[in-house]
């Protein structure tokens, strides 16, 4: 098997063909759509979700899986953003470090019922979400931080852009090229990326070869809550409100982008070229939907759809390796 037939057959291969094939439909139905501002705008909305999406990933790779990361992402946003009022601080740096931490604590407490217990990870990260959603709005509050009580600091960093032939490019778009690469070293060049792969291949046979099953637990589980945390206070600077019942759906939204670009629901499978594609994917379907003024509902059932048949594409590809 040659190179390039080894290429078109790696599901990444085949999202960016699709990806390729609905852009130029859509730009011939839609000429607008090639303008800069539009596919400015488009990638712009990507930053989020691929960052949320990334976390998700590492998760899947090991065999396991999250929905408890959207109720880390508003918690951390929200109690920064208070404590940034509170304090009258006005810097990004710490906030974001703060976020990031609150995330961090978030995701190893999901990770110690996980290996500590044994438990399913659905079950604990389902639970996990809905006693921080919980907490927040019982004990935090429920009123949404409008922009007249955001922090200016915070605003001028979501909203700093470059200028690229008159058009405006968000540099938050830079961060998320960034995450990506640094995901993309510690998965493919590290010893820690190798054991999430090895303990999401077969999690006994990685324990009998020397992995730490226990710390690639940790790590997967603290890793998703920490990117969690940064995304979620990266939206709020993106759109200047600090929401405690934002993030509500994304859990589908991510793990259907996570698994059309090709990621495993079996885990030992998946990449960030990959993930970037089925966010790119995803989001460009949306959009659409949108354009053509389609109501949400329906784009609820597009999504649920995404996820079935990306699915069944996955588990058909993974049997069909064993034979």
């Amino acid at each position: 098997m040659t190179a390039v037939s080894k290429l078109l057959r790696r599901s990444e291969a085949a999202v960016l063909a699709i990806l390729i094939v609905v852009m130029i439909v859509i730009g011939v139905i839609n000429p607008a759509f090639w303008q800069a501002d539009n596919l400015f705008n488009l990638l712009r909305a990507n930053v989020v979700i691929g960052i949320m999406a990334l976390s998700v990933l590492t998760v899947m790779i090991s065999g396991g899986i999250d929905v408890s990361f959207p109720a880390f992402a508003v918690a951390a946003m929200y109690l920064t953003v208070i404590a940034m009022n509170a304090a009258g601080y006005q810097g990004v740096v710490l906030p974001f470090i703060g976020a990031t931490l609150i995330g961090l604590v978030c995701g190893l407490a999901n990770a110690f019922f996980i290996h500590t217990f044994r438990m399913i990870p659905l079950i604990v990260t389902l639970g996990s979400a809905s006693v921080v959603r919980g907490l927040l709005l019982g004990l935090v509050g429920t009123s949404i931080i409008n922009i007249d009580r955001m922090p200016p600091s915070l605003i001028a960093f979501g909203s700093s852009t470059v200028d690229i032939g008159g058009s405006k490019l968000s540099l938050m778009i830079f961060i998320y090229i960034g995450i990506a690469l640094l995901m993309w070293l510690f998965l493919t060049r590290t010893m820690a990326g190798r054991a999430v792969f090895a303990y999401g291949d077969d999690a006994e046979s990685a324990k009998r070869v020397g992995f730490n099953t226990r710390r690639t637990v940790y790590l997967v589980y603290g890793l998703a809550g920490a990117l969690a945390g940064f995304a979620g206070l990266l939206h709020s600077s993106m759109i200047w409100l600090a929401n405690p019942r934002d993030f509500v759906g994304y859990e589908l939204d991510v793990i259907a982008a996570v698994v059309l670009g090709g990621a495993s629901i079996f885990g030992g499978r998946g990449s960030v070229f990959g993930t970037i594609l089925g966010v790119f994917m995803l989001t460009l379907i949306k959009n659409s939907l949108i354009i053509m003024r389609i109501d949400n509902t329906w784009q609820g059932v597009v999504v649920g759809c995404v996820i079935v048949i990306a699915t069944a594409l996955t588990a058909w590809r993974d049997r069909k390796a064993l034979v």
